[in-house]
């Protein structure tokens, strides 16, 4: 009975000692390289990257194109060492699918762009826009909610951009960085998008608020994008415009309190967000999402451009005679 005792004893001490040390390798392991998306910061800044530049898994994404004036010369001619390029508008980031252009890939492409830049479920991703201007930033925004719609979990963008690198003297390096493909498998998140379906309901019956982060023309209908079929934005929609989170000074977005403050209509509650592509609605997604933390914040990658692809669907615009005059006349849009 006493052996029988102790044998007892001695396996619950080595069970208890083999939890302790699962414990303590929890405590211990370095943050970089566990946990999910969760714990990952949505923004990171230049002393942040610099620190974690030679860590496994980590994938340095440069993603510079014609939107910043830059693309493949630019990221030649000196990126941050390691990184790898994907031209935003050329790589298929977006495609042409039913004859609607911007739209997000299917998931064999998604797998095939992703893998073949060395990313796979265990990357960590940093997203690098050339840090200019509204744009671009909204060029990383569409990346970054990309990677996260395929399932990618630990993905932040390079608060600042390259210029926030070059600004702290940091070393760049020229020349290109083949990636090493990886066998992706995607995983999509479907809460995290809408679709003209989703939005038609939105649009009859409500459920969520309709976010247009365009410039106040475009949704005005004074202006509007060459591919969108109609000028205006969908009926009942708000306009918040991308530009309104952005500090064109610093070029980042603006403090979490201001970005509050600004979105303080929709800052919870079920939100779609849109623009005339993708683009600048991401930037609205992003905020919303990722920095306010609203969940329930989804992202109509389609926008105008999907929306106004069939006439039946409805539009709100103050366009006027007057405005398609002045067009005809060369002297508007």
């Amino acid at each position: 009975m006493t052996r029988q005792f102790a044998s007892v004893c001695h396996r619950v001490a080595a069970r208890v000692a083999f939890g302790l040390a699962l414990v303590l390798a929890a405590l211990t392991a370095p943050s970089f390289g566990a946990g999910t998306g969760a714990t990952v910061p949505p923004l990171v800044d230049v002393e942040w990257l610099a620190a974690h530049l030679h860590d496994d898994n980590l994938v340095v994404l440069d993603i510079r194109s014609a939107i910043d004036g830059g693309g493949l010369k630019a990221y030649e001619a000196g990126h941050i060492p390691g990184s790898v390029h994907s031209d935003y508008d050329k790589a298929g980031w977006r495609v042409t699918r039913g004859n609607v252009p911007f739209m997000v890939p299917t998931t064999p492409e998604l797998e095939k762009l992703i893998g073949d830049l060395g990313i796979d479920e265990d990357s960590r991703v940093v997203v690098v826009p050339a840090g200019v201007s509204v744009l671009d930033f909204g060029a990383a925004a569409r990346v970054y909610w990309t990677l996260k719609y395929a399932g990618v979990a630990r993905v932040s963008i390079l608060d600042g951009g390259i210029a926030a690198w070059r600004s702290t003297g940091r070393p760049l390096e020229s020349g290109t960085n083949k990636p090493s493909p990886r066998i992706f498998t995607a995983r999509i998140d479907n809460s995290i998008l809408a679709v003209a379906d989703d939005v038609e309901a939105i649009e009859k019956n409500g459920g969520a608020t309709l976010v247009d982060a365009r410039p106040a023309s475009f949704f005005a209908g004074k202006e509007k994008a060459p591919a969108a079929k109609a000028y205006g934005h969908i009926p009942g929609a708000i306009n918040i415009d991308s530009s309104a989170f952005y500090d064109s000074g610093t070029n980042r977005l603006k403090p979490k309190a201001e970005l509050a403050r600004i979105a303080r209509d929709v800052a919870s509650g079920a939100v779609v967000s849109y623009c005339n592509t993708g683009h600048w609605a991401s930037t609205d997604w992003f905020v919303l999402h990722e920095i306010l933390g609203n969940k329930n914040a989804r992202l109509y990658a389609g926008s105008m451009v999907d929306w106004t692809s069939k006439p039946e669907r409805p539009i709100a615009s103050s366009r006027t005679k007057w405005d398609d005059l002045k067009k005809a006349l060369g002297l508007g849009s």
